[in-house]
């Protein structure tokens, strides 16, 4: 949450007059990856998805990503945002000029935020643009946080009016400088109007010979504009990422997030720090989530389920009353109806399971469908791939699978049929009909005991 000083003297602009620049041109060379350093996950999704969803949320006109020259996979994910290609890396200052042909004519706020900084909040963002219309002559507003030890990021120094004289990096800083606990944390909103003339005087005078915007405070006082501070009050929403080790903080943190809404919602878990959820995980009341459970993108879990150790779920619908695992794992694709019980070893992929559904232990059921009722046996698998294409299966109601039936798709099973154990199924059976398919048992003579050779 952001904390104001002083009262808006200005109307906050309405959603039209707002455009977003992202800056995602990072290569992740820190993160000794050949990603690009936005399209890596947090809680099953990039970290350039969290910002684009949060941006979204404040309705702008225009929002521009800026990447590097070959990500096309960063270009895919972000759309159907436009890309501006920032040809060579010199610096946040060069890569927002980059961007400016998309936004040439445009007279309203520009929130400059960086991609890798996924957890900043609508309520900040807000906070900074509000900032940015605090005084009539204020030029652009900047987002800082207080840190207490400080970091060797780029300190905010301030004017006796508490508006901002100029930003300096921590390796330039003096000795009384490093003392300051106001830091920047690499958002700002400036004037859409200016934007365009003072990234222009953005001079590359400097150790790394680089153009940054933390010039643009000292460049808009030269002409007669303010720099307003906002102040976020909550350092993870700001916390960026350049190394593994920062990606493994955020995690961190978006895990005890969403592990304490789910605790709150009616969600008991024995051990919530070693459950994982992922950004849309949906979960209803009275659920029972046992240690050592991952759930992946695109997962909906109803009422009264009880998700049992070891399991891994991804893009699958658990409907109420459901038991899941131990040790199961439910596919992208999987559906369970009510009360449909899975058990240990069991693998569901791109299938729909009717009510009360059982299989019990060490099975696999792909593409298909399985009608309510239907006990699923031991060692029973749906051999649904001939090589070259995936065929389907199909169960009918209250029907027997016994235990080891290879059921080669495609088929179709009727309603009340029962499989006999051990069968390999190749044609379809009809209702109420017993299949069987293996070969007649025959007990041949016991093989003669091998001699002992004589020395």
């Amino acid at each position: 949450m952001i904390s104001q000083g002083n009262r808006m003297t200005k109307a906050t602009k309405s959603k039209n007059d707002l455009a977003v620049i992202i800056l995602a041109a990072g290569r992740g060379t820190r993160m000794r990856s050949a990603l690009p350093k936005v399209m890596h996950g947090l809680a099953g999704r990039p970290l350039i998805a969290w910002l684009l969803a949060t941006v979204q949320k404040l309705k702008p006109a225009r929002v521009i990503v800026v990447i590097a020259p070959d990500m096309d996979d960063l270009r895919a994910a972000v759309a159907p945002a436009p890309c501006a290609v920032q040809v060579k890396a010199l610096g946040t200052g060069d890569a927002v000029k980059a961007a400016l042909p998309a936004l040439k004519g445009f007279k309203g706020d520009v929130l400059i935020l960086l991609g890798d900084m996924p957890l900043i909040s609508v309520a900040t963002l807000k906070g900074l643009i509000k900032a940015r219309h605090r005084e009539r002559d204020t030029g652009l507003a900047v987002l800082g946080a207080e840190y207490n030890p400080v970091p060797a990021f780029g300190r905010l120094v301030e004017n006796p009016d508490g508006t901002l004289a100029r930003i300096v990096e921590h390796k330039d800083a003096t000795a009384e400088e490093r003392l300051i606990t106001l830091c920047n944390t690499g958002a700002f909103c400036v004037d859409g109007a200016q934007l365009a003339k003072w990234v222009g005087r953005i001079n590359n005078r400097n150790a790394q010979k680089e153009f940054y915007i933390t010039d643009l405070p000292a460049i808009a006082a030269k002409d007669g504009y303010k720099t307003q501070i906002a102040v976020t009050e909550d350092l993870d929403e700001v916390q960026g990422v350049n190394s593994r080790v920062d990606l493994a903080m955020l995690e961190y943190i978006v895990q005890a997030g969403m592990r304490l809404n789910a605790l709150e919602a009616g969600v008991t878990m024995h051990d919530p720090a070693s459950v994982y959820f992922s950004y849309d995980t949906e979960v209803g009341r009275d659920v029972v989530i046992e240690p050592n459970v991952f759930i992946g993108p695109g997962v909906v879990i109803g009422d009264g389920v009880t998700i049992r150790s070891f399991c891994h779920i991804e893009s699958a619908v658990i409907k109420n009353g459901c038991s899941v695992g131990p040790f199961a794992r439910l596919r992208p694709g999987a559906e369970l109806d009510e009360r449909v019980h899975i058990g240990n070893f069991v693998e569901i992929k791109n299938a729909k399971l009717g009510r009360g559904v059982k299989a019990g232990h060490l099975a696999y059921i792909g593409d298909a469908i399985v009608g309510e009722g239907t006990n699923y046996s031991c060692g029973a698998i749906t051999a649904n791939y001939d090589g070259a294409n995936k065929h389907k299966t199909v169960i009918g109601r209250n029907v027997m699978v016994g235990s080891n039936v290879n059921l080669i798709a495609p088929v179709t099973i009727g309603d009340g049929a029962y499989l006999a154990a051990g069968s390999t199924i190749t044609q379809d059976v009809p209702k109420d009909k017993l299949g069987i398919a293996r070969a007649r048992q025959s007990n041949l003579r016991k093989p003669v005991k091998k001699r002992e050779k004589k020395d």
